[in-house]
This record gives structure tokens, C-alpha cells and sequence, in this order.
């Protein structure tokens, strides 16, 4: 992730629309339950939403330093962070009730990559667990925020049908604005 995405995806503005966009849009989608796994925490900021939300939050994030400093900020929470690959988490099938994964998708460098994530989460989930997402829809603006860094936009007409390929099912896919907004639920 290049500096300028990495301070905006710490920054009090990014914490507000969290606050005030995602988070009453996430609880709108279903409960999330006691299990909740995130993918891509980045600096943490949905982390720390996500954690009042559920008894048990794990997070996996591959960087190192983010990893490293969010442990070391949450230790001692419901929180626990795994430093790793996401598509490959070693996790115990059907643990969680809920995984989510916000504005992370195009962070990863091929859409077969994405869809092993969305394999991987699938077997993560219980049966009826809900997988709820975020990801930036492809834009000028957007790319320009991610020069030097990786943008592969997920395309919003194609996602419904991967994540039916990965085993999900009751699949709600909603381009609004900048994003795209999807969930869906392990049959």
C-alpha cells in the first residue's frame, strides 16, 4: 500500500465514514454473531468496529508491520491477529459466524487470487454464516489514489457469480458511489 492510502486508511476522516457509512450498513446485512474474522485490516481503523460487535474477533493481515503494531495495540482485547496469507489462513473449517473483508480485495494481485479468498472464506464459515464485503469500484480518482501501489478492482457485474463459484449462496451485490457492497451466505 503506498504512505498517502495508508495515512487516509488511518486518518479521523476515514474513522468517521466508517462510523457513519459502513458500519450501519454492515449491521443492516445480518448479525454478525460471537466468531468474526476479518481480512485485511490494514491499520485497524474496521477493526476496531468490528471487535464491539462480536465476543471473539480474529483478524489476518498479511503485512508484517501492520500485523505486528495492530497486536500490539489490541493485546489484551477479544482480538486476536494472525500475521498471514489470507487464501491459505490454516484456520479451522466452519470456526466463524461472520467474515468480512473491507476495501481489500483490490490489494490482491489477480482475480483467481481474490477468488481463492473467497474459497477459503467459504470453508471458514459455519453453515448460514454471512461473508459481508466492501471494495473500490474502478475509477480514475481511484486509481490515481494507487499509483505505486497494487489496484486490482473487482468488477461488480462478475462478483456475484464468483462468489457463487466459491460455494455462496443468497448473494446481494450493490455498486453505490465509489464502492461496491456485497454479502453472502454459506449454504
Amino acid at each position: 500500500m503506498n504512505e498517502v492510502h495508508l495515512r487516509f486508511l488511518a486518518s479521523p476522516e476515514w474513522a468517521r465514514m466508517l462510523e457513519t457509512d459502513l458500519l450501519p450498513w454492515v449491521l443492516s446485512v445480518g448479525d454478525l454473531g460471537d466468531d468474526v474474522l476479518e481480512v485485511g485490516p490494514g491499520p485497524g481503523l474496521t477493526t476496531d468496529l468490528l471487535r464491539r460487535q462480536a465476543s471473539k474477533l480474529t483478524v489476518v493481515e498479511i503485512d508484517a508491520e501492520l500485523a505486528t503494531s495492530l497486536a500490539a495495540r489490541l493485546s489484551g482485547t477479544n482480538v486476536d491477529v494472525v500475521h498471514g496469507d489470507a487464501t491459505d489462513s490454516g484456520l479451522v473449517s466452519g470456526r466463524f459466524s461472520a467474515a468480512t473483508c473491507f476495501s481489500m480485495l483490490h490489494h490482491i494481485t489477480r482475480p483467481e487470487t481474490q477468488d481463492l479468498l473467497f474459497a477459503e472464506l467459504h470453508r471458514l464459515l459455519r453453515p448460514r454464516g454471512i461473508f459481508v464485503g466492501t471494495d473500490s469500484i474502478d475509477s480514475e480518482p481511484i486509481r490515481e489514489f494507487h499509483v505505486g501501489d497494487v489496484f486490482v478492482p473487482v468488477d461488480p457485474i462478475t462478483l456475484g457469480s464468483r462468489l457463487e463459484a466459491a460455494g455462496f449462496t443468497d448473494i446481494n451485490v450493490e455498486p453505490a458511489g465509489y464502492q461496491v457492497r456485497f454479502n453472502a451466505t454459506k449454504g
